[in-house]
């Protein structure tokens, strides 16, 4: 979190903005986004040739003519060999030549050299100096793939090490709440130094292993480029631990003070205390945390995921969103019904639920309070706003869990998931209503045209949109869906940031050009915060997750000895909500597939709905303490100052309604979707 989080819709940078860290990374973002539409352009590249050349893939620029004499007496020939024919005295099964075989072989050569002849011919026609550009730059493409494909990895390692070293240096990784002292921010610090440093022990541990097997080079570059990652942070650290900032006051140590340690500090350290102490796996810090570079496309996406909404956040789109509504005056109650239900359709396109808060919550929160909603019902609209989403289309988190089960398909889950959402959307305005009162519109006449005017300066934007989706299906062949989506919405919302730097510049003397860079930059810098802790967040979810992987837990908790459904469907839901409490939903659904699916669908649970109660319980776990992520992220965008004048005065129920609210509307809706669809299956 960030001393300097804001609550003024108007803001337009929720931190300090390093121009120059956000240029590199955009640059970065943008460098494996190429990568990734690679492939697509490359058969594109392909498509083109094949309509301008027929038969493009048999033609050659630099073809010779083959050697090969077509002009054969095969009759002759045949006589030739025959006659040509002596006996080997050593050879016990030596027999002479079969005529008719000899005659085959002739005439399905001279075949073959027809053939290869009439190419060449056919070749030389369309040999032009046009198709060995084309070809050259087509080939140059596909050796250039071929020979990088572990570039992907190590640009995500740059983009995670310039990222995660931001958060570090403006120490913006997520943690329960902030260093009030400087004694607190020491601790911060040293905490963090001890971490990375067991991290690179770790990785030496690693290495000595991997040197006394053959063929590992490869990895043992990796494993050097994190150790040199890791070890950029114990420098940060310690910088930041000897130079503290002047804002801190002098303080000691108080009872609440670990709360300032970085989330995922707490996480490393239980890891290591298990892979140290217990299972005596020194080295397995390193290798858990290594698959996110073998995973390293799916990280990518989120780092493009949250440059998306950081660009939306430096456009006007989400306050003209919200005018749509305003004309109708709905009362506060109503107004955080429709801001639920219209915010998780985005919150899909942002592949994740923080990255949506971070990016609009500020403006979904002061609209709430001008519209007369108390704090504490602003601040639980806000957390839960970038939640329900998770389960829509084209949501990032459902690719991934259909990628490592092939037992699910997203459009089976999207499917399905479309129903779950209207299920605790509809729970959550009905209790709203139900609690707060006075949730009836009353729209001033003329509120419908009044609506439609303020479409108007929308149209734009959904134009430009739609033109770069065509262009990129034109130029790529490359369709809007959830897998391409990550590759395409960064492309849309750098145009749609061009677009609204027009407007901006019109109204002020500076360019659209300087607009657009520093409104870009911005965005990239604000990127990086989030980028650098959400993967230092994932990774050591992960690592955390190798505890149960190889612990005896899950096999506890299902024993061979457990058949019934019914029970394995209570600890499922016991279970995954505590990890979706305390670990990242990315890192989760690694550590899920790879311990407690398959024992839950081996006792009689049916795939898809084991999965998508999954995605339930994380919902739930991202809105219940102790971590509750959304709620620290909304804390984050509106500041703590909000928070702690919310909770002062009031009944329990109102002085935490941002807390029990999103409980009182999740535990339900899980209850329903763990258990109801099992009474058509599991009797």
């Amino acid at each position: 979190m960030n001393w300097r989080a804001m609550t003024a819709s108007g803001v337009r940078t929720q931190y300090p903005v390093h121009r120059l860290h956000g240029a590199i990374l955009l640059l970065l973002l943008l460098a494996t986004l190429l990568m990734g539409m690679g492939n697509s352009l490359h058969s594109r590249m392909l498509w083109i040739g094949e309509q301008v050349w027929p038969n493009y893939y048999l033609l050659n620029p630099d073809a010779t003519q083959p050697t090969c004499n077509m002009f054969i007496d095969v009759d002759s020939e045949v006589e030739r060999r025959v006659q040509a024919y002596k006996p080997d005295p050593d050879d016990l099964f030596s027999s002479p030549p079969n005529p008719e075989a000899i005659k085959q072989s002739l005439q399905s050569n001279l075949a073959l050299c027809e053939q290869r002849h009439l190419q060449f011919a056919e070749n030389q026609k369309h040999a032009t100096w046009a198709l060995g550009a084309y070809k050259s730059v087509e080939q140059g493409l596909a050796g250039f793939l071929l020979n990088n494909i572990d570039l992907t990895k190590f640009l995500f390692i740059a983009m995670f090490a310039m990222a995660a070293a931001i958060a570090a240096l403006d120490a913006d990784h997520i943690a329960l709440r902030l260093p009030r002292n400087r004694a607190e921010w020491r601790l911060s610090q040293g905490v963090q130094f001890i971490v990375n440093g067991l991290m690179v022990l770790s990785l030496n541990a690693y290495l000595g292993r991997l040197s006394t097997s053959p063929g590992t080079d490869s990895t043992a570059i990796l494993q050097y480029a994190w150790a040199g990652v890791f070890g950029l942070f114990m420098v940060i650290n310690a910088v930041r631990f000897v130079y503290i900032p002047e804002r801190m006051k002098a303080g000691a140590l108080s009872l609440s003070s670990g709360l300032v340690v970085p989330l995922y500090c707490g996480m490393g350290l239980i890891a290591m205390s298990y892979f140290f102490f217990v299972d005596g796996y020194t080295s397995g810090l390193a290798i858990y945390f290594g698959m996110m570079a073998n995973l390293s496309s799916m990280f990518i996406n989120i780092g493009l995921y949250v440059l998306v909404g950081m660009m939306l956040k430096q456009t006007r789109i989400p306050e003209l969103l919200l005018n749509l509504v305003k004309p109708f005056n709905l009362p506060a109650p109503m107004l955080a019904s429709v801001i639920i239900f219209a915010t998780a359709f985005p919150t899909a396109f942002t592949g994740a639920s923080g990255i949506f808060i971070l990016a609009v919550g500020g403006v979904i929160y002061d609209e709430l309070r001008k519209a007369g909603a108390g704090r504490q019902l602003s601040l639980a609209t806000t957390a839960m706003s970038g939640s329900l989403g998770v389960v829509l289309n084209p949501c990032l988190l459902i690719v991934v869990i259909a990628a490592l089960n092939k037992e699910v398909t997203t459009s089976e889950m999207y499917g399905w998931g479309f129903w779950v959402f209207i299920l605790s959307a509809s729970l959550f305005s009905f209790i709203v209503c139900k609690t707060e009162g006075n949730w009836k519109p009353k729209p001033a006449p003329g509120a419908f045209r009044a609506a439609l005017r303020e479409l108007l300066p929308l149209v734009p934007y959904a134009l430009t949109a739609a033109a770069v989706i065509l262009a990129v299906w034109v130029v790529l062949g490359l369709k809007f869906n959830e897998y391409s989506a990550p590759m395409i919405l960064p492309l849309v919302m750098l145009a749609l940031v061009v677009l609204d730097a027009g407007k901006t510049s019109r109204e002020t003397s500076v360019s659209r050009v300087q607009t657009f860079f520093d409104r870009s930059t911005a965005a990239a810098s604000d990127s990086a915060v989030h980028i650098g802790a959400l993967l230092a967040l994932i990774g050591f979810s992960i690592c955390l997750g190798g505890i149960l992987e190889r612990s005896d837990i899950v096999h506890a908790f299902f024993p061979e000895s457990l058949t019934s459904a019914w029970v394995a469907m209570l600890v499922i839901v016991v279970m995954l909500t505590l990890i979706g409490m305390v670990m990242d939903p990315f890192g989760a659904v690694i550590l899920v597939s790879a311990t407690i699916a398959q024992p839950a669908i081996q006792i009689g649970i049916d795939p898809l709905h084991f999965w998508i109660v999954c995605l339930v319980a994380f919902e739930l776990g991202y809105l219940s303490p102790p971590v509750a992520l959304n709620h620290l992220l909304t804390r984050q965008v509106v500041g703590e100052t909000e928070v702690l004048v919310a909770e002062r005065t009031g009944s329990f129920w109102n002085r935490y309604k941002r807390l029990l609210l999103p409980l009182a509307v999740m535990v339900p809706s899980l209850l329903l979707v763990a258990f109801v669809p099992m009474l058509f299956y599991a009797l």
